[in-house]
């Protein structure tokens, strides 16, 4: 069964944020053979039972009120672009989310969300330009300089600390932020 298309988390497989499972999911029911594994915010809990169907159609949240990013942390509480009400909604209800150390942040870019393409390491950063590295660093609070590269040379994909990466839909600027446990 092919999965349903997201156009802020395009590869959730890859990013780990759906996996391949037989769990039937607690909105529709249904064993679809993939299963949500990111954050849902909820009053009950509902980790990995979630089909990335009942996502994409928004019944997930209409049955369930599930949020998948929460609404604040789009745009990370107005640090960057402001976003329409329409995306913030979609991200926030529609669009399967991901696995931070601390609260996730969606960066967003040139007035839209950007998309976001997985968790980062220093070698997975080296594609970035100086303007969406300085992005990262911003997130830290480490000026430029040898403490940032410092900081820049300890981050892994895997471990702590690491980076998230987005990429702007619009002019495909890349950014994101860096977090630890």
């Amino acid at each position: 069964m092919k999965l349903p298309r997201f156009k802020y988390h395009p590869d959730p497989l890859a990013t780990g944020s759906v996996v391949a499972s037989a769990t039937r999911c607690a909105c529709c029911g249904r064993s679809r053979g993939y299963v949500y594994t990111g954050p849902a915010y909820a009053v009950e809990s509902y980790d990995d039972c979630i089909c990335p169907w009942c996502i994409a159609d928004g019944s997930a949240h209409e049955k369930l009120d599930v949020t998948f990013t929460c609404e604040g942390d789009i745009g990370c509480g107005g640090l960057w672009d402001a976003v329409p009400p329409a995306v913030v909604e979609e991200i926030a209800f529609r669009t399967p989310g991901f696995q931070g150390w601390e609260q996730s942040r969606w960066w967003t870019h040139c007035g839209d969300a950007a998309m976001f393409v997985g968790r980062g390491g220093r070698a997975e950063l080296d594609g970035f330009d100086a303007e969406g590295l300085a992005v990262v660093r911003e997130s830290v609070g480490l000026p430029d300089g040898p403490d940032w590269e410092e900081f820049l040379d300890t981050l892994t994909m895997d471990g702590s600390p690491r980076a998230y990466a987005f990429r702007c839909r619009k002019c495909g600027r890349l950014g994101g932020y860096a977090d630890c446990d």
